[in-house]
C-alpha cells in the first residue's frame, strides 16, 4: 500500500497507566525505544498525517518518543478520557484530511497488512475496526467468588484498534456523544445509526495494559 495522504491517524496517549503502575507505559523501553515510538513507526509510510494527544498537563512530555519514530506527528493537549483526547486529536487533523484511523498508543505489535485492511473497509464501507471472535467460554460470577450462568460467546467479539472511519463520520459523532462516554470510537459512532464492518485481528495486537501484558511484550520484544 502506497502512503495514503488523504489518511490521518489519531492516537489518545494521554493516559496514565495505573493498572500497570510506575512510568506512563507508551513511554517505557521496548527494545531500545519507547512503546510510542515503536507504535508510530507501525504507520510510517501508511499515513498522510499523525497527531497524538497527549496529557493535558504536559503535552510535550511525549516529544523525545515522537521525535525517535520515522515518520513526524504533531503534539497536542489531550483529555481526561480517552474520548475527550480523541475529540482534541481530531480538531487538529488538517481540513483536507478524509479517513481517519484512531489506534491505542500501547499496542505496538499491529502489523501493516491489518492497517491496510481497515483502511480499505473504511473507505468502502464508511467505518471498520479490527476485532478477534472470542473463544473462551465466558461464565458471569456476580459476587467475584462463585461462577453463575455461561453466557454465549456466538457472535461476540474482543475490539482491538485501529478504527478507520470516514472524517465526516468520526467528526460528527464526536461532536453529537453530548458528554456521554463510550469505550471506544465505534460506540460513538453506532450512536448516529451508522455500521461499522468487522476487520480479522491478530492476536499479537494486543494492548499493554498489566504487568503481564508487559511481561509478555517484553518477551516478543527484548529490551
Amino acid at each position: 500500500m502506497r502512503k495514503a495522504n488523504d489518511v490521518a491517524l489519531v492516537v489518545p496517549a494521554a493516559g496514565r497507566g495505573t493498572r500497570l503502575g510506575g512510568r506512563r507505559k507508551q513511554l517505557r523501553e521496548l527494545g531500545g525505544a519507547p512503546v510510542l515510538t515503536r507504535t508510530l513507526n507501525a504507520f510510517a509510510g501508511l499515513v498522510g498525517t499523525t497527531v497524538v494527544a497527549g496529557p493535558p498537563d504536559e503535552p510535550d512530555v511525549l516529544t523525545r518518543a515522537i521525535d525517535r519514530a520515522e515518520a513526524s506527528a504533531r503534539v497536542v493537549a489531550g483529555g481526561a478520557s480517552r474520548q475527550a483526547s480523541v475529540a482534541a486529536a481530531l480538531r487538529a487533523v488538517p481540513e483536507d484530511i478524509e479517513m481517519v484511523v484512531v489506534h491505542d498508543a500501547v499496542r505496538p505489535f499491529v502489523q501493516p497488512e491489518r492497517i491496510e485492511a481497515v483502511v480499505a473497509a473504511a473507505r468502502e464501507h464508511g467505518g471498520a475496526s479490527l476485532a478477534l471472535p472470542v473463544a473462551d467460554t465466558l461464565r458471569r460470577a456476580d459476587d467475584g467468588e462463585t461462577f453463575g450462568e455461561t453466557v454465549a460467546r456466538d457472535g461476540l467479539y474482543r475490539m482491538q484498534t485501529p478504527q478507520g472511519f470516514r472524517r465526516a463520520w468520526l467528526d460528527e459523532a464526536h461532536e453529537q456523544a453530548e458528554g456521554r462516554p463510550a469505550t471506544d470510537d465505534v460506540e460513538l459512532v453506532q450512536r448516529q445509526g451508522r455500521s461499522v464492518r468487522v476487520v480479522g485481528g491478530d492476536v499479537r495486537n494486543f494492548k499493554i495494559t498489566t504487568p503481564d501484558d508487559w511481561a509478555f511484550a517484553r518477551q516478543l520484544w527484548p529490551v
